[in-house]
């Protein structure tokens, strides 16, 4: 913490992830309200953070992601997966792909309708565009001037263009812009960096106001519980380097950890399933069902390819000449490879004709290897990584135990349901019609994974997709908004935790529904108009 401080606040942010730093901003811009942000993380002074490339070096490293597996998952054929989740200021913004995309108008439309006031496209589109400093704006779809970063990639590839023109062969349309409410198309990806430097959240939103006399930065300190008394939260208990400490709310306590971190909080606190907690050895403050339930992800699947007569970034990364070039380039000018986010190319179709709008992604990378962290493979190669962006499966994060610094239990539940299992089984087909477009021919496309051994048969195709498939890092919905009388509803319309006074969830995890895209951004709006909301309350 900067300065000597007593312990007392008006709003407490629990997480300076997306959702904490756009809070932590809003609400210190009164500088009568006295806010603590509180972070189990460290600052973001590790070179990786910011050079966008980095993000191979960070997950999966305790310094900046927390390293979390969830369980065997039956869909998967009994495999478990790394969970990467942000362990720092800027939170998974500081570890992400960097993609901007609001999802599609239809999503948060869909999220008014369940009866959600406020919610709507057109309620979050000022918002969207409001705080954007955006290589488009301004115009009708994007805002300049805002703190939120978005550039066009500073590197493209032949081969990705390739990719597009076979896309169009294949019947879908280029596009320039995936945020203007209807995503369908084949274009490049908008990024969040500046110049070639990442923008995390922590960067845009957070480190620029950290000199407010009203905001405190707490890092490295990790919350254990959130008190309640007489069903009121009214404060933390937190744990850092001198041990533990209680930091009370005079107003609010905010939950800001995120859709793994939220929940796991709740739990913690005595708010959650009571039959769970009794289980746990945890006093139920507050019997609510559906916390940690309704966990929605993006599962992708990875689709390899292995080519000919084109570059790739495999023939690079194993060249000293191309490493030597790729440093140059980035050192000297801020371009090249080291600027590039994990996917470049996007492409969202719809799985079959019955679909009503595009309903998955294609993330094109002209790269290939086992699994991030590892070695680039020797050959050259693209991956078709494409992930179902509305399933139907659920999971859960429940505890392990009582522990504060054990890592939850996570069951995302992929590929549990019919549809889920066809659309997968369909979403390969539609990669291995792009691929074999007349575009691509010259290059000579041979399939690696799932392989050709694989046949055009839905129950073969959906086993090569609990093979292949890996998590694309998009938790959310384990604390959703609803109705009173949805019994599995965690927080209301204005993100108030059902039955308690001075408590609400901002963040990811709010999500009744996954929006079709990637979720950073969507987390970012959840937070400006959560931010609106709390300062509505208090001034009522």
């Amino acid at each position: 913490m900067a300065g000597e401080v007593d312990d007392i606040f008006d709003y407490i942010i629990v997480g300076a992830g997306t959702a904490g730093c756009v809070l932590a901003n809003r609400l210190s811009e009164d500088p009568n309200i006295r806010v603590a942000v509180v972070e189990a993380g460290r600052r973001d002074d590790w070179l990786w953070f910011h050079i966008p490339v980095g993000y191979l070096y960070a997950t999966g490293n305790p310094r900046a992601d927390w390293c979390f597996k969830t369980e065997p998952e039956p869909g998967l054929n009994g495999r478990a997966l790394n969970y990467p989740r942000g362990k720092v200021i800027g939170g998974s913004s500081a570890i992400n792909g960097m993609i901007s995309m609001r999802g599609q108008a239809a999503d948060y439309d869909h999220w008014r309708q369940l009866g959600l006031p406020g919610w709507g496209w057109d309620d979050l589109a000022p918002l969207f565009k409001g705080n954007e400093d955006h290589f488009l704006g301004p115009n009708a779809h994007h805002g300049k001037g805002g703190e939120w970063r978005v550039e066009f990639p500073r590197m493209t590839w032949p081969l990705l263009d390739a990719v597009r023109q076979a896309a169009g062969e294949a019947g879908i349309r280029a596009v320039e812009d995936f945020n203007t409410g209807d995503n369908e198309g084949a274009g490049y990806f908008h990024v969040n960096q500046k110049r070639g430097v990442r923008w995390s959240a922590a960067r845009g939103f957070l480190k620029p106001v950290l000199d407010r006399d009203n905001l405190f930065m707490i890092t490295a300190s990790h919350v254990r519980k959130v008190l309640i008394e007489n069903r009121r939260a009214t404060g933390v208990v937190v744990t850092g380097r001198d041990g533990p400490r209680t930091l009370t709310a005079r107003r609010e306590v905010i939950l800001a950890a995120g859709a793994v971190g939220s929940p796991q909080l709740l739990l913690l606190s005595g708010v959650g399933p009571g039959e769970h907690l009794n289980d746990k050895g945890i006093d139920v403050a507050h019997h609510l069902p559906g916390v940690g339930g309704n966990l929605q992800d993006h599962l992708q699947l990875r689709l390899i390819y292995k080519i000919q007569g084109i570059g790739t970034l495999n023939t690079r990364y194993h060249s000293l000449l191309g490493r030597a070039w790729m440093g140059a380039q980035y050192a000297l000018f801020r371009r090249g490879p080291l600027t590039m986010a994990p996917s470049q190319l996007g492409i969202f179709t719809r799985s079959d004709a019955r679909q009503e709008r595009a309903n998955i992604e294609f993330h094109v990378q002209p790269l290939s290897l086992d699994k991030f962290g590892e070695p680039l493979h020797r050959f050259p190669a693209f991956t078709m990584s494409v992930c179902n962006l509305r399933p139907t499966s659920r999971g859960t994060i429940r505890l392990k135990d009582n522990v504060f610094t054990s890592a939850p239990e996570i069951r995302p539940g992929y590929l549990a349901t019919e549809e889920d299992r066809q659309v997968a089984a369909d979403s390969i087909r539609v990669a291995r019609r792009i691929v074999g477009q007349k575009a691509l021919a010259p290059y000579t496309p041979q399939e690696i994974l799932p392989g050709p051994a694989v046949p055009d048969e839905d129950s073969a195709l959906a086993r090569a997709a609990g093979d292949i498939g890996t998590t694309i890092f998009h938790p959310v919905g384990t604390a959703k908004m609803g109705l009173p009388s949805d019994p599995m509803a965690v927080v209301d319309a204005r993100l108030k935790v059902v039955g308690l006074e001075g408590l609400r969830v901002v963040d990811a995890s709010v999500m009744p529904t996954i929006t079709s895209g990637n979720t950073n951004t969507p987390t970012l709006v959840i937070a400006e108009k959560g931010a609106r909301m709390i300062l509505e309350d208090a001034r009522a």
